[in-house]
């Protein structure tokens, strides 16, 4: 696979909130009987937990909600709510009564339950180097060396196999909701153009907003009687957020959203990059206003403007144009062997024995630029895995590095040029695109994981 990134694997709050409060994620235990606690034998002559006689064996773990032919435990949520609140608190979001929090949570790992099975069916399959690729980001993010995650994750008490397995999971489910939502997103050049002709002069083009939204579903057979209470809910809470009660807790307490664990928070937005259905909206707001109920054929909406600022000026970015080598290691070639091979191959084309694009086309492993002779062409060095962009970095124009390791495996990479180019009018297109993809990718995920649910059997355990 190309070491250009071609997609943003964010995990959730379950898997990547260790790195950022230094909690664990447990790894969950199996049950032994579908629908039954999982229970051990007491040792011979000792009472089990509480008193309980001998016999009746302790209680190690239980089942939550069956979610088709899988299964929520309570490990799962206990360690998922254990999560939860620490990154609320460290944000200073007003925490719910426990019993809400929990059937949110609850809520949010069945609709992940629901995904990964359908992943499953769908032959969705998560390889190695794309894991590595979402882990070399975290590392990056939480100023991490890619080799030192697993030391750092194992002295938070974190299983690193657990955790690789986890993030797995997550990019699964990221790819299928590319596959059943963005993809059948379809944006014509004209309305693009037209997009873009419409954006130029609004108010909502000019500035990147940051917003929180409470959604009450409708679900698609709801009937009148389920509409009106879902409208009258969605009124009461919008007439609370308005005389000052916490918009974050109630998004806690009421939201069915996505995001409503993060407290309905939408994050910094561009106005284009809005959900359509509510940029006109946010667009007439003042930081700390709330608006109106807003009803779509997905349900009832609130939003809250927590602040704005100005976007848009020239995009001046630098590039390097980069072309490399890449071997990986395998049963027969351990790092040393990969790594006397690559030093061989730099000193063969230092020397002028040998041609770099002759040699990377015959011997490459990155088939997406092997063919052009180990080209990688114009990028910022942000878009590349970071052990690599470290390595490039360092560089002088026609310089070959040494052998070096990343999490794709083992390169030696050649700096052909660098230069600064305002690449305001192609990012500009570009960030258009995935403006109004966004925009509608929003309403359309909402759609698609209500009719999941819909779909499936689900049956939470008392």
């Amino acid at each position: 696979m190309s070491l250009l990134i071609s997609s943003r694997i964010i995990p959730s709050a379950a898997v990547a909130l260790c790195l950022l409060s230094g909690t664990s994620v447990a790894a969950p235990a199996k049950p032994t009987t579908q629908g039954q606690p999982t229970t051990r034998p007491a040792a011979q002559g000792q009472s089990g937990a509480q008193g309980q006689p001998a016999d009746q064996g302790q209680l190690l773990d239980r089942i939550v909600a069956v979610v088709n032919d899988g299964v929520v435990l309570q490990s799962d949520l206990d360690e998922t709510l254990r999560q939860i609140t620490a990154q609320l608190r460290a944000q200073n979001i007003a925490l719910p009564p426990p019993n809400v929090l929990r059937s949110q949570v609850l809520d949010q790992l069945v609709s992940e339950e629901i995904q990964s099975q359908r992943a499953d069916k769908a032959g969705i399959k998560v390889t190695d180097e794309q894991v590595n690729d979402a882990l070399a980001r975290i590392a990056k993010d939480q100023n991490v060396a890619f080799e030192d995650l697993p030391a750092r994750l194992a002295q938070d008490g974190i299983d690193y196999a657990y955790y690789r397995e986890q993030l797995r999971r997550e990019i699964a489910r990221e790819i299928l909701r590319g596959q059943e939502v963005l993809q059948t997103i379809v944006i014509t050049p004209r309305e693009l153009d037209q997009y873009i002709a419409n954006q130029q002069d609004t108010v909502s083009a000019l500035y990147e907003y940051d917003a929180s939204n409470i959604l009450i579903p409708i679900a698609q057979d709801a009937s009148a009687q389920q509409i009106a209470h879902a409208s009258q809910l969605a009124h009461d809470i919008d007439g609370r957020a308005r005389r000052g009660d916490d918009f974050a807790k109630l998004a806690l307490t009421y939201s069915q959203a996505d995001n409503a664990l993060q407290g309905g928070e939408l994050g910094w937005r561009k106005g284009p990059e809005l959900p359509t259905f509510l940029a006109d909206t946010i667009a007439r707001l003042k930081p700390g206003e709330v608006s109106d109920v807003i009803q779509t054929s997905t349900g009832f909406h609130i939003v809250r403007l927590n602040a704005r600022r100005g976007a848009g000026g020239p995009q001046i970015v630098q590039q390097v144009h980069l072309r490399h080598i890449l071997l990986k290691t395998s049963e027969l070639q351990d790092d040393a062997t990969v790594q006397q091979k690559l030093e061989r191959m730099r000193e063969q084309i230092v020397s002028g024995k040998e041609d770099f694009a002759v040699l990377a086309k015959t011997n490459s492993q990155d088939p997406a630029s092997a063919v052009n002779g180990g080209d990688l062409g114009w990028s910022e060095l942000a878009v590349y895995d970071p052990s690599f962009a470290a390595a490039a970095d360092q560089l002088k124009d026609g310089e070959i590095s040494q052998p070096f390791r990343s999490s794709f495996g083992w390169h030696i990479v050649q700096m052909l040029g660098r230069r600064t180019i305002d690449d305001s009018k192609d990012a500009a297109r570009e960030q258009a695109f995935d403006a109004l993809r966004n925009a509608r990718a929003d309403e359309a995920t909402e759609q698609w994981l209500q009719r999941l649910r819909d779909a499936s059997y689900i049956k939470l355990q008392p």
